[in-house]
């Protein structure tokens, strides 16, 4: 048994406890410990899903589920707002007049319009991992519990030479300067956090105003390379090659688990000097028309990455539509809420997620993936005197496609003004657990957290079968 106490200890051959812990963070795309491996083999609790690979679109801000996917035209002015429905390809189904390339795909969807939480905070905690807490404002932190992502690194799921997990365009938060929670390897450690791409976004114009006056990104989002992630300079890949050897020589013989330590060391290293994460990532690749379809800004750029990423075989990829600085609040829409779903938020949802759906669809791969389009809220009923909606977490809507979802389904219905689930509330826990089980892992799995107890990876929540094939 190799035992390491104390800060500044060292192995036997002078090799520091410090150096000993980089070694479990080798790799870039996180997912290469050796509890990753036994996890997978000793459970015996992994299934085969219909879904291979989850896209998730966060919607972040909180998008209005009452001006979009669940409208009540014939509530008061204050409630209903401005927009007007429109049929959908589902019979009965009327969603906004502002999206009728999605009115057209109702059929294939399942509509959620009862997710209900108490979460009051902009971050995708709640939909990422199942859980929640009272901790609205706080950064992502070590004690966070592991998103779907993270969990699919940790049993191992995906191709060797492919990350487990990708969030575009950067982690939700970049552009504010923070780090929200939900898209990390929380207490299973950083070795399970997604690959985080960066990108590099310019704008079309300077904001009218502060915040409430979305301005389209434009870029790519961009494979972080060795010498742009922190601490894994190209210089110090190599002494950390040659770090690795002297671990080898040290731990030979210690224990018959070091020998699995070498595939797992050498799929870390295939990892980093992978082409096939390069070429995904290489959009220009595609026909003009595709990227057309698609629409060339970035969040458009990033579904596009996103399905050849599925192409590739990772499992889970994360798109978050980010706020940089004053151009724009997203769906966070306290003022100017109908100008800011009229001439951006919408016609962008209405373009890139059909194109994306279609796309998949023509490909042969929507049955195996699962497209997840939501917010971490919903939007307050009642319009406030800035012709804003306020924050909203007791109903919200989640869009769903291909992976094994029951197509042409609406599942729960909020009451007469979208305040609260009238039925069949669905929670975090429950949303969370029902992805787990298309994606073929059982949502009652346990993870240890940091002292050891068996923690649940959907927080006990259950599949929810109404929304299954």
């Amino acid at each position: 048994m190799l035992s390491i106490q104390g800060p500044g200890s060292k192995l036997c051959d002078g090799v520091t406890r410090r150096e000993l812990l980089r070694v479990g963070g080798l790799s870039l795309f996180g997912g290469l410990t050796l509890p990753r491996l036994l996890q997978a083999r000793e459970t015996g609790r992994r299934r085969d899903g219909r879904a291979r690979s989850v896209i998730m679109f966060n919607l972040l801000g909180g998008p209005s589920h009452i001006d979009m996917f669940d409208m009540k035209p014939h509530a008061p002015a204050e409630i209903r707002g401005e927009f007007r429905p429109i049929a959908t390809s589902l019979p009965g189904l009327q969603i906004c007049e502002l999206l009728p390339n999605l009115a057209g795909l109702m059929h294939k969807a399942c509509l959620v319009r009862t997710f209900s939480h108490n979460f009051n905070s902009h971050d995708p905690l709640s939909f990422m991992t199942g859980y929640t807490d009272l901790g609205f404002l706080e950064p992502a932190k070590p004690s966070d519990p592991p998103d779907i992502g993270a969990v699919c690194q940790y049993l191992g799921k995906g191709p060797t030479d492919m990350p487990g997990a990708v969030c575009l365009p950067c982690y939700p938060g970049s552009g504010e300067g923070i780090r929200r929670r939900g898209p990390y390897g929380g207490f299973l450690g950083r070795q399970y956090n997604p690959l985080f791409a960066r990108c590099q976004p310019t704008f079309e114009r300077q904001p009218r105003r502060d915040y409430y006056d979305p301005v389209m990104p434009h870029g790519e989002p961009l494979l972080p390379s060795m010498d742009n992630v922190p601490d894994l300079t190209p210089v110090r890949f190599d002494a950390r090659q040659r770090l690795l050897h002297q671990v080898d020589a040290a731990l030979a013989g210690v224990s018959p688990a070091m020998e699995r330590m070498d595939r797992l060391r050498g799929r870390a290293l295939a990892m980093l000097t992978s082409g096939r994460a390069r070429a995904a990532f290489d959009i220009a690749r595609e026909p003009d028309r595709v990227r057309d379809r698609y629409g060339r800004n970035l969040y458009s750029s990033c579904l596009l990455v996103a399905r050849r990423l599925v192409e590739a075989g990772v499992p889970f990829i994360s798109v978050h539509q980010e706020i940089f600085g004053k151009n724009g609040h997203a769906y966070d829409m306290h003022e100017n809420n109908f100008g800011m779903l009229r001439d951006f938020n919408l016609p962008l949802l209405d373009r890139c997620i059909p194109a994306l759906v279609q796309d998949l669809d023509d490909r042969g791969m929507l049955d195996s993936t699962l497209v997840v389009v939501m917010g971490e809220m919903g939007r307050s009923p009642r319009v406030n005197r800035a012709a804003g909606r306020d924050h909203w977490p007791q109903c919200g809507f989640s869009l769903l496609f291909g992976g094994g979802i029951r197509p042409g389904t609406v599942y729960g219905a909020s009451d007469r003004i979208g305040a609260y689930p009238a039925s069949l509330p669905v929670s975090p826990a429950d949303f969370v657990a029902t992805i787990y089980h298309l994606l073929g892992i059982d949502p009652h799995l346990m993870v240890p957290d940091p002292q050891g107890r068996p923690i649940a990876i959907a927080h006990g929540g259950n599949a929810i079968r109404g929304l299954l094939a």
